[in-house]
């Protein structure tokens, strides 16, 4: 049975920092967003209250909609993995909107990254198109790590995978890697992808790389190695960001692997936008590419970086409207 959706639909993209919404409209088969609004997640001390802070600020108001979530979506309800904000589709009812879905944040990027413009997407190398036919993986590092990917079948349908693929263990890819590895896991009983690739994760490679040099580091915000490292390539911060940068090649690359996404990679997030002459300079390709006896296949793959800042939301509403039919 198809659900009897509003055409003005609020969309939604909630992360453990900040949270993004809009008004979605359809024209010419593709979505439209308008009355964009951004704010700190710490604004608001409940998703609840986010949400309505932002309908009350539209002067029509949506009656139903799609919000994408940074974390699993369990029966219709999130707890957000890096945020203390939990809220369920039955609780977002209370507000108006009827019918309501939560989806998982790369979910929502998985179905945005084909309708992204080509001007807002950078090229990580590789050909400029992927494989048609083919699923694309999308993930990224923000606060945290996303992964999920759009698989399409010989009729031209597609299915979006939500995935918690990015606490899968971190894989060493070289000495260096095996003692960042050691260290880590004094801290953490399993190391995941996510301690390394995100923002946090960004100031336990710095630490490890530090103790491995035999330095300290006072630094305590990843901002301030970011800046740095884009400031002095040849710094410690440097050698961190560069560190970061070809082991979120070779998380790529693995991903690409696992889920046959010659179609494409992008790179979603909030960070690898600000670095990005730093990513496209960085060791990323080559160890994307250095896949052993896979190293032609993984050639063929291109890789981007989303830099439209409201991929999720339309990815959001392309749910939205299917659903609509």
């Amino acid at each position: 049975m198809t659900i009897a959706w509003d055409k003005t639909l609020l969309v939604g993209d909630v992360g453990g920092t900040n949270a993004r919404f809009a008004i979605a409209h359809m024209a010419d088969g593709k979505p439209v967003l308008e009355h964009h609004q951004s704010f700190k997640g710490a604004d608001h001390p409940t998703f609840l209250g986010g949400v309505k802070a932002f309908i009350d600020g539209c002067a029509v108001k949506p009656t139903s909609g799609v919000i994408a979530v940074a974390g699993p979506v369990t029966d219709g309800a999130i707890d957000l993995t890096n945020s203390p904000w939990r809220v369920s589709e039955a609780e977002l009812g209370a507000l108006g909107l009827n019918p309501v879905r939560l989806i998982n944040d790369f979910e929502a990027l998985a179905w945005g990254a084909p309708v992204v413009p080509r001007d807002e997407l950078a090229s990580l190398g590789g050909p400029g198109e992927g494989d048609p036919a083919s699923a694309i993986a999308v993930l990224g590092p923000g606060t945290g790590f996303g992964v999920s990917a759009l698989i399409r079948d010989f009729h031209g349908n597609e299915m979006a995978m939500p995935s918690e693929g990015g606490h899968a263990c971190f894989a060493p890819g070289d000495p260096v890697e095996d003692e960042i590895l050691r260290i880590l896991r004094r801290r953490y009983d399993r190391v995941s992808i996510e301690r390394l690739i995100c923002g946090p994760g960004l100031l336990n490679m710095h630490r490890a790389l530090a103790e491995i040099d035999g330095r300290e580091s006072h630094i305590d915000d990843p901002a301030e190695i970011t800046d740095a490292a884009m400031a002095d390539p040849r710094s410690p911060c440097g050698a961190t960001l560069a560190r970061f940068c070809a082991i979120l090649g070779a998380v790529a690359g693995d991903i690409a692997l696992t889920t046959g996404a010659r179609g494409g990679v992008y790179i979603a997030g909030g960070i690898a936008p600000r670095i990005l002459p730093f990513l496209q300079a960085s060791p990323f390709r080559e160890r994307f590419e250095r896949k052993g006896r896979f190293t032609d296949y993984m050639a063929a793959i291109p890789t981007h970086v989303i830099l439209h800042k409201h991929a999720a939301l339309l990815g959001a509403a392309r749910v939205a409207f299917a659903e609509a039919g």
